[in-house]
């Protein structure tokens, strides 16, 4: 059982994804070939990934019993050379307003598929099975790391809830301590950033299997 306090749902995929587009809505329409934050991918090809994500998070609660030792068998693909594979890909010609609307679309399913299966459901993901709890988890920290990585690259400022972080990091990162902001922590378990006491990542991962 968890507190209240630290319970992550889809209504909290839904609340991050819509703080995501409204501040993403403000770039400049011109800037999404620009290299998304610290990544190889651009903010548009980093968009379609995270939407991707939020997309074969939810397939997988659309099973009865899914997997719990493998993928979704999809067919997946690449636009160019070293771009995500996804099954997910935007129109180009529907602009950004596209690609947010793509997102809002594989967030609000994700968040709805959460909300009827039943707890005790467990889906296969690389880091470990786990249950709705943790996937719901999984694409918050999505959301929020690659709003971080996409901002950066459209020159915007990203600033999510802090107790929304803390409860993400309690659930998926129960190894890292939190005593400082739990935004920066977050970045920094998630290979983003350098702490003052804490050299950046060069691997990380998370323990969705918590509670599963």
């Amino acid at each position: 059982m968890h507190s209240v306090e630290t319970v992550v749902d889809g209504a909290d995929v839904r609340r991050v994804v819509t703080l995501a587009i409204d501040t993403l809505r403000d770039a400049d329409p011109r800037a999404w070939e620009a290299k998304a934050g610290t990544l190889e991918w651009t903010c548009w090809e980093t968009l379609e990934h995270l939407a991707d994500d939020l997309f074969t998070y939810a397939a997988r609660f659309g099973l009865t019993k899914p997997p719990i030792s493998t993928v979704l068998p999809f067919r997946t693909g690449s636009d160019r050379s070293g771009g995500p594979a996804n099954v997910i890909f935007v129109e180009r010609a529907s602009g950004p307003e596209g690609l947010l609307t793509i997102l809002e679309a594989c967030g609000g399913l994700l968040a709805s598929v959460l909300s009827t299966a039943p707890s005790t459901t467990v889906a296969h993901h690389v880091f470990g099975p786990s249950d709705p709890e943790g996937f719901a988890a999984m694409g918050v920290v999505e959301t929020l790391v690659h709003t971080h990585d996409i901002a950066q690259g459209l020159n915007l400022e990203w600033s999510p809830p802090r107790e929304l972080c803390e409860r993400v990091l309690k659930k998926l990162f129960p190894h890292v301590v939190i005593d400082l902001d739990v935004w920066e922590i977050l970045l920094w378990a998630t290979g983003r950033t350098a702490l003052p006491d804490r050299p950046r990542l060069t691997e990380w991962r998370w323990y969705g299997t918590q509670g599963a």
